[in-house]
């Protein structure tokens, strides 16, 4: 007999801790690269800073795409043999990637470092897979909520720590994420047992393992897929971020590694904020459906914002408001984990990290392109901001299609 989807696998607090930690130290490793990328891309590629903005839209895309392909394959693979030896493959495989991007001497080995960084990237999808596992459908909003302000807190001290070592060296961020990785890998062999019960394996399938039989899967559960779609706009749309932040406030306001740290860590403590300690008490309160409508909608009025806004004080002021939008991924994701069987989450976890890194894919290079092209230097009329305004429309795009998913839903 299969196991409630009522009653959770009972686990250490130490587990649940660790995987936590491991989203937050992914976050801190992600983030100490951040500030140094656009410097890396242009001392070894000989480029300026619209055509680094180009390369590193395509790199992010390289990995987008990577986990586009691999990530199905990882979420049916930890559905058949656990949580635990595919979370710490992915860990090992991170720490590995980071050493070789500190080492890489040409823009083809930074590529093939964020190629293989995207294959390693399942360390996310495992871990919502095991927190579904161990929690009750009805607490996994706040459970998400609280794998988003790990992302978010890691989003913090990341950035701000690389932006300092940056001074240093534009490799040293990378070696630095490589120990964090390696030191995670050693304290989960010991404290992360496993989470999915023999019963709630599933028999492999290669045709289930990849990005379209996802999609075939996704449409045997009802309202799935078209929410797993909408998730992926709002992905798209929200990719101008990693796209082109970094780049847009060097050409916008000038500011050093140090100060593009600094914005990325308030950001991340903002959203953390709002993740670990809103999403839950909101959610049960207005319901999910209604929160994640509410961050939409400041996700659109952020866009706008950040498209007008002149100064850093206004930065800092639309961080604040930007905050909410964090509530939109882990309750669509709360809202998808009550629609499949137990022994699919990881599938699940698996499909919907395909549709939003395909997104996210096309997304930094659309808005890297967009960024690149209206602030190239022989352009007549210059901007930094064209690509906020374009992504703003999408999401006012995804806000409706997310509208009328809720009708739907009550109808």
């Amino acid at each position: 007999m299969s196991q409630s989807a009522d009653i959770p696998v009972p686990v250490s607090r130490h587990a649940v801790t660790f995987v936590l930690i491991t989203v937050f130290l992914d976050m801190v490793g992600f983030g100490l690269i951040m500030p140094v990328l656009p410097k890396l891309i242009e001392d070894v590629g000989h480029v300026t800073i619209d055509r680094a903005a180009v390369i590193g839209g395509w790199m992010f895309a390289a990995f987008s795409l990577a986990q586009f392909v691999f990530a199905p394959l990882m979420g049916n693979l930890a559905d058949r043999f656990g949580r635990r030896p595919l979370l710490l493959l992915a860990i090992l495989g991170l720490g590995l990637d980071f050493i070789l991007m500190a080492l890489a001497p040409t823009l083809e080995w930074l590529f093939v470092g964020r190629i293989i960084a995207g294959i390693c990237g399942s360390s996310w999808i495992i871990a919502s897979a095991y927190i579904a596992d161990v929690t009750a459908p009805e607490d996994r909003a706040k459970a998400f909520g609280m794998m988003g302000a790990a992302f978010g807190v890691g989003f913090v001290i990341g950035p701000a720590i690389g932006g300092l070592l940056g001074e240093f060296g534009a490799r040293v961020p990378f070696w630095v994420a490589a120990g964090i990785s390696l030191l995670n890998l050693v304290y989960g062999w010991f404290v992360l047992p496993e989470s999915l019960t023999a019963e709630n394996r599933r028999k492999f399938e290669l045709w289930r393992a990849n990005p379209f039989g996802a999609f075939r899967v996704f449409a045997t559960y009802p309202g799935v897929l078209p929410m797993v779609l909408v998730m992926g706009l709002f992905f798209f749309s929200t990719s101008v971020y990693p796209a082109i932040w970094t780049f847009w406030g060097i050409a916008k306001f000038g500011w050093t590694e140090a100060m593009v740290g600094a914005t990325l860590a308030v950001f991340g403590l903002i959203a953390g904020g709002f993740q670990g300690f809103l999403t839950g008490p909101l959610s049960k309160r207005f319901g999910e459906w209604q929160v994640a409508l509410f961050g939409l909608t400041c996700a659109t009025l952020v866009l706008l914002g950040y498209g007008f806004v002149g100064s850093l004080v206004g930065v800092i002021a639309l961080m604040i408001l930007h905050g909410p939008e964090g509530f939109v991924h882990p309750l669509m994701t709360a809202i998808l984990t009550k629609r499949v069987p137990e022994d699919a989450q990881g599938e699940l976890q698996g499909g919907i990290s395909a549709v939003t890194n395909v997104a996210m894919l096309f997304g930094t290079v659309f808005f890297a392109f967009i960024f690149g092209h209206f602030w190239a230097e022989d352009r007549v009329w210059r901007s930094t901001d064209v690509a906020f305004w374009v992504a703003a429309g999408c999401v006012m795009v995804t806000t409706v299609l997310f509208l009328m998913l809720k009708r739907s839903e009550k109808a």
